[in-house]
């Protein structure tokens, strides 16, 4: 554990820094000893730069020293990827945010990895452009903190998350140096993608410092469909058959039978009863969006349809999906401890998924919330159990083996947006094999040979 500065690193660090940008004292290193999950660890230092030059020079320092480098955005991140859990430095991003271009030309934003999501969106919006990665935090969430998990968000389904929005970054290395991978253009083909390697690889390869992000162009018009359900599994199917018929909606987004009574109560919608809910949205030229309504509304059409309606205005619309955006915390009015995972699945094995997270509730006796992005299989599990229970808690830390194994065997994967960080580090080796495990230790020793970057995360311990 490095739970000291030692002296010679923190007379290098403030001569790189100044004062004012290391934190020594321990009520301001507790702020940034915990993030949005469960977990807890004290750094020695924090660190909040404000250039480039600045990263660079305090990792050579912490190489040097090998001392362990923690790369923090805004602590919104689920799976303690940005906890300090052997000490060290905290690297906190808060201080370079800036946007540094906005070019409608060329559809593009370069920004720093501080600046928050939303503040992104405002200034894009200005020129009729938007960023498609929007986590439910996209409010507070930074920039940097979004890229390390390859966040993504409802409209991920039709725009891809980070790694498919990303055009360019200027990353510092455990080596420390600064490297740049891709750039201003939306093809390339010349070398090796770095910036998909750093892309979700939560700050164990290297400190994102400067992003070149693909905007898109704002829809002129949008559609918005509510189709409730009998059941869970009703729903599920429907998600299917959205997904093959030619027109992609922009958001579709599933919540279960308990959701739909949270947002009823806890969020205000104006929603009936149902076992299960679907809300669909299509984006585009106003003149084409009645047929793509059409084509949707005969796709969620089938066998368990209890109702299927327009939103009646925006005003109806924004609540709906203000609903959507509370039921996170609003789960605590069924129980006060939540895990809360988001594994994901091809979207025709959304049934089975579905299907098979109610067995395990049924065995398990406890309450399973399932809401989340259907359109790309990207279900969020929630576990939910009183932790001042021993049997509750030790049956609802049981069912994450079998709720990974299920996605596994279902051809999904652990994570679709949250990623691995310590709380799904042990089941890596599940989802890959030893070749491929090795093949990603050998690509973070390439990038940093003495494992100095974010130790104790997403790889496997033996690696």
């Amino acid at each position: 554990m490095s739970e000291r500065l030692p002296t010679d690193l923190e007379h290098h660090l403030r001569a790189i820094l100044g004062d004012d940008a290391l934190l020594l004292d321990q009520a301001e290193r507790i702020v940034y000893g915990y993030d949005n999950s469960n977990h807890r660890g004290l750094p020695a230092a924090v660190a909040l730069p404000t250039e480039t030059e600045q990263v660079a020079a305090l990792v050579r320092a912490c190489r040097h020293h090998r001392f362990p480098i923690v790369a923090r955005g805004r602590g919104t991140n689920t799976t303690g990827a940005s906890i300090a859990v052997q000490g060290g430095l905290v690297v906190g991003f808060e201080r370079m945010n800036r946007l540094l271009a906005l070019e409608p030309a060329d559809r593009l934003a370069v920004v720093q990895p501080g600046l928050i999501n939303a503040d992104l969106q405002t200034a894009a919006a200005a020129r009729g452009l938007f960023w498609p990665p929007d986590p439910t935090s996209a409010g507070f969430s930074s920039i940097g903190g979004n890229l390390a998990c390859n966040a993504g968000g409802p409209r991920a389904v039709k725009y891809g998350a980070c790694r498919d929005t990303v055009l360019g970054l200027v990353a510092v290395t455990g080596r420390g140096e600064t490297i740049r991978c891709g750039g201003a253009t939306s093809k390339a083909s010349a070398g090796y993608d770095f910036t998909r390697f750093i892309i979700g690889s939560e700050g164990t390869l290297a400190l994102i410092v400067e992003a070149t992000l693909a905007l898109t162009p704002l829809s002129p018009a949008r559609v918005t469909l509510r189709a409730l359900y009998r059941d869970v599994v009703s729903a599920a199917a429907a998600v299917a058959r959205l997904m093959a018929q030619p027109h992609t909606p922009s958001m579709l987004e599933f919540m279960d039978g308990d959701c739909v009574r949270l947002a009823r109560e806890v969020g205000g919608a104006d929603i009936p009863p149902a076992g299960a809910l679907l809300m669909i949205e299509a984006d585009g030229d106003p003149r084409a969006l009645p047929i793509a309504a059409e084509a949707l509304t005969r796709a969620a059409s089938g066998d368990g349809l209890i109702a299927l309606d327009h939103a009646r205005d925006e005003a109806e619309r924004e609540t709906l999906f203000a609903a959507r955006k509370a039921l996170s915390p609003a789960l605590r009015t069924l129980a006060p401890g939540k895990i809360n995972e988001d594994v994901v699945v091809p979207v025709s094995r959304i049934p089975d998924l579905v299907a098979g997270v109610r067995a395990m509730a049924e065995r398990s006796r406890l309450p399973v919330v399932s809401f989340g992005h259907a359109g790309n299989g990207n279900l969020h599990v929630n576990i939910l159990y009183h932790p001042d229970d021993p049997d509750q808690t030790a049956r609802a830390e049981a069912l994450l083996p079998d709720l990974f194994d299920l996605a596994l065997r279902l051809g999904g994967t652990l994570s679709g947006e949250h990623g691995i960080g310590l709380d799904k580090r042990a089941f890596m080796a599940r989802a890959h094999d030893p070749a491929t495990l090795a093949m990603m230790g050998a690509i973070k020793m390439a990038f940093d040979p003495d494992g100095i970057l974010n130790p104790g995360k997403l790889l496997p311990e033996s690696r």
